[in-house]
């Protein structure tokens, strides 16, 4: 057995070894929101419902991304917004509320954790030096916080509506949020209301502003506010552009405190209307038990072998659970329009949810799914441009192509209703035909007019490499909507377009073994080994790039290298829509094999980033699914665990984790298409039951520690020798059977009937 087969059949070994699952559990039990909170992962711990617009968790100082830091760093407070697995500046991060014991005469009352409790739609902490417990759970729109304040303490409160995250003392710094303003006011003697308004971060966002409206159950004994570092005993301060906040002290008896925290991006009052509606006459553990519920329906929706090993049960739900975190519903609170279509926020960012997340929607909730692309097709109506990522109410920014066309296109071939095809299609034009006017960060595709003259987008225009390569797969996208909507002339036009990442491609440039890349290429036709960077009129220093340069020079900005976040290496293998061609003008199916296995096999494939993720699967189109197994399978042993440090990679809004959970079944989607790779699963057994009300079962039978390639196959009882599936078969329910051998066989050599070609 080679060292492939040694590292796969190991995976297998390492998930038949746990112990077998508590067949009675619920779902819910087997979500860690621990999983990738530490290392690159950078996941949020805290509650949350599926797509909620509320997300109260810890904030360990203005720095992460998502607000916690592992023990035993500082705790600032809880703030009620924030996103998950993100890389780049952070987002968010706002109202904060802190627990403290003592006076109204401070407005800094930083504690340190003692102990932390985390579990799904839960987060409880004790402080070191007040003794307090701090209890969070949440609604869709609302936070509930439950207190326990040592007897013999000053019980008080903190409400900050002026901290965030990514604060930076440098005015305008690239992706750091910056300060607007904020307000507050004590409205009664349970009640403080206010906003904060913030603008920047990550996507260099338009200022955005999230009101607030806090209630407590027990009255305060004694108020403060303060604006900048002047506190006083006044009611309310108005918004003078300085940060303000109240501190509340309750009475002695008061050792429990409940607090709903309603959130909004349109008004306090709608604040408080959300604080009020959430509650609805429930307490904390009703509130907390409701958000299980929602999320043990969802998790259902896909169930698995009762043998499963607890670790393996831990990393699939987990990454259903991660997938359905974000994008966010903000129905009823866009305060950019009002119309009946539904609106998400925090797409952040499609560049890595259309590969596997949008997918695994799709097949979970595909209602959820069609409605998230109705809210991108009317950001475009309203906005002007569908966005590559969005957050706070603002687009940006692009990292590649305009990909909401590919989550268009994925939509439109699997057949989700209710989606106005054809406006989503003048959405699509307008990004392949419009240049964005000097937005090219927030929206549409940069270097358009390149792109349209030359056929590729030269090297001097920042990702001209993946830019072009990304808006060839876009243009592929356009094709397969414009073709099904039978407007055959733009069809036709999209078609031939797609075939632009040919024009960037060096076919006699030779590395590792391996002919033909995707390089620099000038507006002249001119291919470059050496790149000028720097801006001086004098002198031209040079460096030279290769197909493993991932930056330039220090001082060469890594947002305008060639490639964004990969090598040539990586990109010349990302074709989704044309890998046949691919493979020609990589030589031919045996130059393709080996050149894969250089690619593996030297270190060049990056697990921890996006443009990498279909290719273990490329093997399926050289008649080799099994060699795409033993990639999958040595991958995620490698790579996924079911602890702290379990994601590879920045999780990007779930992007991470659903690709674990699709492989783990046995299936992976090529976005944009209508089709799903066959390969080894992880998983004995996985069921997909089916909005439509059927069930879809891929059964893995004889799948062992030796047994890890598919021999044969059956769909519905029926010989099944592909080793792609249909999306329309799915649908129609039934059950793949995959029966697993020791050794590699014939089956999967047709990727699909020659009579139903992709």
């Amino acid at each position: 057995m080679n060292k492939l087969r040694l590292a796969a059949a190991s995976a297998i070994a390492v998930i038949y070894m746990a112990a077998p699952l508590n067949a009675s559990a619920r779902l819910t039990d087997y979500v860690d929101p621990k999983i990738g909170s530490e290392g690159l992962g950078r996941v949020f711990i805290g509650p949350s419902c599926p797509f909620g617009m509320v997300k109260p968790s810890p904030d360990c100082t203005p720095s992460p991304n998502s607000g916690w830091l592992p023990m035993p760093v500082q705790v600032n407070g809880f703030a009620q917004v924030h996103v998950s697995g993100t890389g780049g500046g952070p987002k968010y991060g706002n109202i904060l509320v802190m627990p403290y014991s003592g006076d109204v005469s401070s407005n800094s009352h930083i504690d340190f954790r003692k102990s932390e409790e985390i579990s799904l739609g839960y987060y409880a902490t004790e402080f070191q030096n007040s003794g307090i417990k701090t209890e969070i759970t949440t609604a869709p729109r609302a936070s509930f916080y439950r207190f326990v304040y040592p007897a013999d303490s000053l019980k008080a409160l903190m409400i900050d509506p002026g901290f965030f995250l990514g604060e930076n003392p440098v005015p305008d710094a690239r992706e750091a949020q910056q300060f607007v303003g904020s307000e507050i006011e004590i409205l009664s003697d349970t009640e403080v209301a206010g906003y904060s308004r913030i603008r920047g971060g990550w996507n260099d966002g338009r200022a955005y502003t999230v009101y607030f409206h806090a209630i407590a159950d027990k009255p305060f004994a004694a108020t403060a506010t303060w604006r900048a570092d002047s506190i006083s005993s006044a009611r309310f301060q108005t918004d003078h552009g300085k940060k303000t906040g109240a501190l509340v002290r309750f009475d002695n008896d008061a050792d429990t405190v409940n607090l709903t925290v309603g959130i909004s991006f349109i008004s306090r009052l709608k604040a408080r209307e959300n604080a009020i509606s959430e509650a609805d006459g429930r307490d904390f553990d009703s509130v907390h038990a409701d958000l299980l519920d929602s999320w043990e329906k969802l998790l259902s929706r896909i169930s698995i072998d009762p043998e499963t090993p607890d670790d393996q049960k831990r990393m699939f739900y987990t990454g259903l659970y991660h997938t359905m975190i974000m994008p966010v519903d903000r129905s009823g609170e866009n305060p950019l329009w009002t119309d009946p279509e539904p609106y998400y926020d925090d797409f952040y960012a499609i560049w890595d949810t259309y590969r596997s997340s949008s997918p695994l929607i799709t097949l979970i909730d595909p209602d959820r799914e069609a409605d998230i692309v109705r809210s991108l097709v009317n950001i475009y109506k309203r906005d002007g441009y569908m966005p590559d990522a969005r957050s706070g109410n603002a687009n940006g920014r692009t990292q590649g192509g305009s990909n909401a066309e590919i989550v268009v296109a994925d939509a439109f071939v699997k057949g989700l209703e209710g989606i106005d095809y054809e406006l989503a299609l003048e959405a699509m034009l307008k990004d392949a035909t419009v240049p964005p006017g000097g937005k090219e960060e927030a929206e549409g595709r940069g270097g358009l007019i390149d792109y349209i003259n030359l056929g590729y987008i030269p090297h001097g225009v920042p990702r001209a490499g993946n830019r072009t390569v990304e808006y060839s797969y876009c243009d592929y996208a356009i094709y397969l909507v414009a073709k099904g909507l039978g407007h055959d002339d733009i069809a036709a036009k999209y078609l031939d377009m797609s075939s632009n990442w040919k024009n960037l491609w060096r076919k006699d440039y030779e590395h590792e073994g391996a002919k033909g890349f995707i390089m620099p290429r000038d507006r002249d036709g001119n291919w470059l080994d050496d790149i000028e960077f720097g801006h001086s009129k004098i002198q031209h220093p040079t460096y030279r790039y290769t197909p493993v340069t991932f930056e330039g020079p220090w001082y060469t900005p890594w947002w305008s290298m060639f490639f964004y976040e990969a090598s040539s290496w990586e990109y010349s293998l990302s074709i989704p829509h044309d890998v046949d061609g691919l493979i020609e003008m990589c030589g031919g199916p045996e130059s393709f094999d080996s050149r894969l296995d250089t690619f593996f096999e030297k270190g060049l494939f990056n697990v921890n980033n996006e443009p990498s993720f279909l290719s273990p699967c490329l093997y399926h189109w050289i008649g080799r699914p099994d060699k795409s197994g033993e990639r999958i399978l040595q991958i995620i042993k490698e790579s996924y665990n079911d602890g702290p440090v379990g994601l590879p990679g920045n999780d990007d809004s779930g992007a991470m984790s659903s690709w674990l959970a699709f492989h783990m079944t046995g299936i992976y989607p090529n976005a944009g298409q209508d089709y799903y790779l066959i390969h080894t699963p992880v998983l004995k057994s996985a069921t997909f039951h089916l909005a439509n009300g059927r069930d879809f079962t891929i059964k893995a039978d004889g799948l062992s520690e030796k047994n890890i390639y598919i021999s044969s196959a059956t769909l519905n009882g029926k010989p099944y020798p592909y080793s792609t599936i249909k999306h329309a078969d799915i649908m129609n329910g039934g059950t793949l059977v995959l029966n697993m051998a020791s050794k590699p066989s014939d089956w999967g050599k047709a990727l699909w009937p020659e009579s139903n070609p992709k």
